[in-house]
């Protein structure tokens, strides 16, 4: 996916979230799993979109992710939420339950 045709989810779509990772990144493959099904059962409508940081530099550089894996939300085309490598899924998906179903209601 090129940083163009994820710019235009963000404009275009209610919620949109971003998944930076990397290769040979344990915290990444053990959260990356858990985020998907926290946001396929919490949040059907957020377009989910998972980026190799590494391999893709422009595009991480673009949303000022510099360290992996970072995860960020919009929410009708604004930065609603961004974690970093420490992260707790439960504490994001609490984050964005409510603008989330006021956004879908």
């Amino acid at each position: 996916m090129t940083l163009n045709e994820i710019k235009e989810l963000i404009d275009t779509k209610d919620g949109v979230m971003l998944y930076f990772w990397g290769e040979n990144c344990a915290v990444c493959d053990v959260l990356k799993p858990k985020i998907m099904e926290s946001f396929q059962e919490h949040f059907p409508k957020i377009e989910q979109i998972f980026i190799n940081a590494q391999e893709s530099r422009d595009i991480a550089a673009e949303f000022s992710v510099f360290s992996i894996p970072t995860t960020i939300v919009y929410l009708a085309g604004k930065e609603f939420a961004r974690e970093g490598r420490a992260m707790s899924v439960a504490a994001l998906v609490q984050k964005i339950e409510r603008p989330y179903s006021i956004m879908t209601s």
